[in-house]
């Protein structure tokens, strides 16, 4: 793609980074066939290459975002099938996220939704506030037909319906410390406790640390961390979301100076993406790019870390049927597709893979409540095609996945964490069909 940018206008870092993504556009529009949200409404404004053309014509210009830029890049998942898709590598994620810095400085919203997005980003990533708000919401769940009623308070009805109506007492796994191993120590790794997740499913990193100390791993949840920066970064509050990146870049980094660290564990994808990008994300700080490059390459997926590990004959094999939803941040954001399923069919599970895979479920974060009926219309599609496989039960790597799908549908779903660490002699995961599974017994 031509671009026209001035010298001036290249000085700012953003710009000259945008600007060198937009050049690698040849306006193919093989994204378009794998974009939610243009498959969903057929508008061509709301695929990857229309952003483009949008996120172009307001920085080329120089100008203040408008209300039509801003409609059509809050409508984007960020799922990233785009990125997947594209064969001339443009890095649709970093420019996205440039163009919802601009939004961000030079665009005011409407009222409302500035207020709903404040409440977000004042509430999720913090684990105590959100548990109280999510205590709050039962009092607030009689409004739900009032809010629907009227456009703009549409995403406080989504968010009072996607908060549970009980939660589990908080776990002592999220509390700071180390955790042994339980067998011959073969690695130390810290694990990222979160924020939404340790207040919606503590059972998820409970499972990881069992899993991960039976394998003789210790485990370190470091005093101090807290949320990755995504629900911020995603919302274009780009100070807000570097704070977070380089308050975690200093606790890993004195983990991994005081005790080593063979990796950073993440449990959930969309965290996981981002941690990774730290790199990018602070290359621009002298302070701190080289640590934040540092921990960016330590970071792993739970199930990648897995299978960098020789793993025993599973305790059990369980015979259940399992539908494997692949969550974006998973696919897409890391480029990690086979080792789940992998590990997955090795613990003994049936496994399969829904049609559409490639489609985001609508949870993207915080877009299942800033944009509900894209987001139910995402959901619908993938619940038919999981529920079509035939599977007992569904597993995923994505908290925000977790939430979103159980929604639409009664099949239980949990993380892929949780079965492999029943698989591995651990607990039977509460929301599994009860089965009998058949002790491996070596030959």
């Amino acid at each position: 793609m031509q671009t026209n940018f001035t010298p001036e206008q290249l000085l700012d870092p953003g710009v000259a980074e945008s600007e060198k993504i937009l050049r690698k556009c040849v306006h193919c529009g093989f994204c378009t066939a794998t974009c939610p949200t243009y498959v969903t409404l057929g508008n061509e404004l709301d695929s990857p290459r229309g952003r483009i053309y949008l996120i172009k014509d307001m920085l080329e210009n120089g100008r203040a975002a408008d209300e039509q830029i801003v409609k059509h890049v809050d409508r984007c998942l960020s799922c990233l099938a785009c990125m997947t898709t594209c064969p001339s590598g443009v890095n649709y994620m970093h420019l996205v996220d440039n163009a919802r810095a601009h939004i961000e400085k030079t665009y005011k919203r409407p009222f409302i939704n500035r207020l709903t997005r404040a409440l977000l980003a004042l509430v999720l990533p913090y684990p105590s506030r959100f548990r109280l708000a999510v205590t709050a919401a039962r009092f607030g769940r009689p409004l739900i037909p009032l809010f629907k009623s009227a456009a703009a308070l549409k995403p406080m009805a989504a968010m009072l319906e996607l908060a549970p109506k009980s939660l589990a007492a908080k776990s002592s796994y999220a509390e700071a410390g180390t955790h042994k191993a339980k067998t011959a120590k073969r690695g130390r790794v810290a694990i990222l406790t979160g924020c939404a997740q340790p207040v919606l499913a503590p059972e998820i990193n409970e499972a990881t640390i069992r899993l991960l100390t039976r394998l003789g791993i210790e485990v370190t949840v470091p005093k101090g961390e807290g949320c990755c920066g995504a629900l911020v970064h995603h919302m274009g509050r780009e100070e807000a979301a570097l704070e977070n990146a380089r308050r975690n870049v200093d606790i890993w980094t004195r983990e991994l100076e005081n005790g080593g660290l063979d990796a950073i564990v993440i449990t959930a994808s969309g965290c996981g993406t981002t941690i990774k990008d730290y790199g990018y994300m602070l290359r621009l700080d002298a302070a701190y790019k080289e640590k934040a490059a540092r921990i960016s390459a330590l970071a792993k997926d739970v199930t990648e870390y897995l299978t960098m590990l020789d793993l025993p004959e599973a305790a059990y094999q369980t015979g259940v049927t399992v539908a494997y939803h692949s969550a974006c941040s998973m696919q897409h954001g890391q480029k990690i597709t086979r080792q789940p399923k992998d590990l997955l069919k090795a613990a003994g599970f049936i496994v399969k893979e829904p049609a559409e895979g490639h489609l985001c479920c609508g949870s993207a974060g915080t877009y299942n409540i800033m944009q509900p009926e894209i987001a139910r219309t995402l959901r619908n599609r993938k619940v038919k095609n999981i529920e079509a496989t035939g599977a007992s039960l569904i597993a995923t790597g994505n908290i925000g996945c977790i939430t979103q799908i159980a929604s639409g549908t009664r099949l239980p779903i949990v993380h892929t964490v949780e079965l492999l660490d029943w698989a591995y002699g651990g607990p039977q995961p509460s929301c599994v069909p009860q089965a009998k599974p058949v002790l491996n017994i070596a030959e």
